[in-house]
This record gives C-alpha cells, structure tokens and sequence, in this order.
C-alpha cells in the first residue's frame, strides 16, 4: 500500500479547443485512476473552466463534459473561472460533480457559493485521510473585471484558518492546499502546516519541496499531469501527448467547436506561426507581431487622425497549437480567447516611456524574470535586464518626446488591472474598438497572415 495518489491538474483552459488535447490529457487521468481506484484522488486548481474559444461559445459549460469523464474529486478556483461572471460560476458549480473548497472567496461577506462550496472537506483514498483546502489569488479582482463584486481574502491567513478547522475536526494523515497563487503557491507551502500544495497560476512546470512540502504545478494547456504520492514524496509526470485517447469527449468537444461555427477558413499560413511559451513571453516574435499589426491596423482604420503604436500584453495570447495551413475563425479565436474589446489611450511621452519599460515585468506578480511582457507595432525598444531599465524607445522611428501625446492601442484589460502595464491603470479610453479576436479575423481576411520577427524588441543583459 503506497497511501493516496494526487492525480493533479490545472490551468486546462484552450485545450477544449483541441478535441485530441483533452480527449487524452482526459484519457491519461482515467488511466492513472483506474490503475487503483480505491487509492486516486482526482484534483484541479483553478483556470478549468475557461479561457478559450469553447469556453466563450458554451459559457464554460464544455468543463462539465471533461470533469464528467475525468470524475474530479476536488477543484479550487482560479481567476479565469470567473470569466463570465459570479453568477454563471455559480450555475457551472452546481451543474459539475466534484466538491468545490475556497477559503477565500467571497460573496457579499460570506463564502461564495456557499450552497456548492465548502472551506475545507476530508477524503479517504489509500487507506489514509486527506483533508483538502482551497485558495484562490487575492489580485483575481484586480486581474478579472467579471470577479470585480467578488472578495478574495488574504489567501495565506485564509489557509490557515481552514487547516486548523479541518485538523480540529478530523485531523486527517494528510492536509493538502488546492493553490491558484501562482508564486504565492511558494509562501502557501512554506507559511502553512501542509503535506502538499498542488499549485496552478504560473504556467510554468513546477515540482519542487520545501521542508518535507511538495509543491507541484503542471503547466497550461492540458499537456501535462502530475501523480503524486503524499506518503512517500514522489511525484510522477505524464504527458498526455501520447497518452491514450478519450474518445467519446474528443467527439463531444468537436461537435460543440462545428455547432457554434468557427470552421470558416479566414486566411492560409505557409510557414507555421508558433505560440508556444517562447514565443508568448521571451521578446519579439511572429505571434506578438500579428497581434499588435492587427490593433495598429484596426486603430488606424477607426480613428479619426490615426494612433501612433500598438500594445499587446504577452499574458492575453495564449499557449497553444501554431496557426498553420488554412487558419479558422475559431483558431483566431483561441489566440485571445477573451470577451473584451481593444482600446485607444492618449498619454504623453514621459508616461509611454514608462508604460514600455514595464514590458520588462520585473514587478508582474507571474512568469519568470526573464519573460517579456509586450508586443509592440509601431515602435523599437531596447531593454536591459540587469539593471531593469528600458535603455531606448523610439515610435515611428523617431525618439519619445515628453510633452508629446501619443496615441496607443491596447487591450482594455488592461486600463482595469494593476498586475501589468500599470502605468496604464485607469486610464481613459478615447475609442474603443471590437472585440480583440474580431480585430486578428478581419486583419487576418484583408491582409493575411505572414507575420516576421523585425528587431522590434531587444532585450539584454540575460
């Protein structure tokens, strides 16, 4: 007897979008349960439920189908999970089998969705007692307008608190922490009396221990699992590329992409467009580009006199499958897969310059310090890393000027958080355009799809 197994996931978000992806990262859990069943524990945290092209067309309802055929035991929230607001969490909560723990979520002061959701809950698996708490990010608020009439508690004393009622109840041989902090996961396992915390937030693969804690976060996108072994600390990794296939969810999940027409070839890609983690969040490269042409493309159609450059947050595109062959609708779609229009902004040159120095994210509260944070049309910049300083910026190939104004365009998420860019924050549109993958669909149908990597960006001191 080996104790329980944690088979831990996160972070699924557009892997709806390829039916093969979830079919088999579904697939690869079924399997690892099955191989014990009285010893599996079935365990998401949080960002399950959206983003993605599915998730916008179904209202996350295609999490069901997953959660059904994976049979999750447990799950925490994460940021993303409220993307279509507190109420359609709430229907999505009720309708899903698994137990929902948050300790920290609220809804006009009291534990939200207090009908489906609970602070702490115990299981039994491998003959042992595994008592689960929940925490989500306390800047989820600030990072997701829809969570804007939500509280998020401080997640570590929320913690706390929980562990405490739940040993005092049952004091169950293992305590594990459901985690989307993302490098708070860290302060969780160091700060809080856990066996595990099983992490999400960060997309970066993690399993690391601190005194006797193991912590693991799986990544994005459905490519990995992890099983892990709160008796004797082992942690094993599963890919899912080559795990086997869940079929009949596979079916499912294209059927519902046919249903809500995102087949429509809208452009034809000879050499593939990457958008892998590099490409997102390490500088320049053909992805940012497209994006940022598109927004610099689409202000300069609707606004009246035209914008000077574009800005797109590295962490709005998302990880995934390259644009290749003939690009659909629905593939745009999944490039941003988020409800919210861009925006034009007026600054002037003093803040600009201060809005493109945080592209550097040396403050962002997720990534690694290396990681790029911006994609750029319309300018050039220099930045170096070892003294975090933005050393260059020239728009339209000519240096910023202080008492100038510049007219920008950007996602409008951004003009609400304090997480990236918030130089930004609060600031006043003067246009709002469409919504952002509308922007990438019609710059796509007029003007194609062949993006280069120009020396917009260079970075040094890495």
């Amino acid at each position: 007897m080996t104790g329980p197994r944690l088979l831990h996931y996160s972070d699924v978000e557009n892997a709806y979008d390829t039916p093969e992806r979830i079919g088999r990262l579904a697939g690869t859990l079924r399997e690892r349960h099955d191989a014990d069943p009285d010893s599996a524990l079935v365990c998401g945290t949080g960002d399950n439920l959206a983003p993605g092209v599915l998730a916008l067309t179904t209202r996350g309802a295609q999490a069901l189908d997953f959660f059904e055929r994976v049979g999750t035991d447990v799950e925490t929230f994460g940021n993303h999970d409220f993307d279509f607001g507190p109420e359609r969490t709430r229907e999505l909560v009720a309708e899903s089998p698994q137990q929902w723990v948050t300790a920290n979520v609220e809804a006009a002061g009291a534990r939200f969705a207090a009908d489906h959701t609970v602070a702490w809950t115990v299981r039994e698996a491998g003959g042992a007692g595994v008592g689960f708490v929940g925490v989500t990010s306390a800047l989820t608020a600030s990072i997701n307008p829809k969570a804007k009439d939500l509280g998020f508690t401080e997640p570590v004393l929320a913690a706390r608190e929980a562990i405490a009622e739940l040993r005092d109840a049952h004091d169950p041989e293992y305590v594990v922490a459901l985690s989307h902090l993302g490098r708070g996961d860290e302060r969780l396992a160091a700060e809080t009396d856990v066996d595990v915390v099983l992490g999400g937030h960060l997309h970066a693969e993690t399993v690391e221990r601190f005194d006797g804690t193991i912590l693991t976060r799986p990544g994005v996108n459905g490519a990995v699992c992890f099983e892990v072994f709160p008796e004797t600390g082992e942690v094993r990794r599963h890919a899912v590329e080559d795990g086997p296939l869940d079929a009949a969810l596979a079916e499912n999940l294209r059927g519902r992409m046919a249903d809500a027409g995102l087949d429509e070839v809208v452009a034809h890609v000879d050499e593939p467009v990457e958008r892998t983690e590099t490409a997102c969040f390490h500088g320049e490269s053909r992805i940012g580009n497209f994006v940022a042409d598109a927004y610099l493309w689409a202000g300069n159609r609707a606004v009246e006199g035209g914008v000077d450059l574009a800005l797109q947050n590295s962490g709005g595109v998302r990880s995934g499958p390259p644009l290749d062959g003939d690009v659909t609708v629905g593939d745009l779609v999944s490039v941003i897969p988020f409800d919210e229009p861009a925006v034009v902004v007026e600054l002037d040159g003093a803040a600009l310059r201060a809005v493109l120095a945080e592209s550097g994210g040396s403050d962002v509260g997720f990534g690694a310090p290396d990681w790029w944070h911006g994609h750029v049309a319309g300018a050039h910049l220099v930045y170096d890393y070892a003294g975090h300083d933005l050393v260059s910026a020239t728009v339209g190939g000519e240096p910023i000027e202080d008492d100038r104004t510049y007219r920008l365009v950007t996602a409008a998420y951004l003009l609400h958080t304090a997480d990236e860019f918030p130089t930004l924050t609060g600031l006043e549109r003067i246009a709002t355009l469409d919504t952002q993958y509308r922007l990438l669909v019609d710059y796509a149908r007029e003007r194609g799809i062949d993006p280069a990597v120009e020396g917009r960006v260079e970075r040094r001191g890495l």
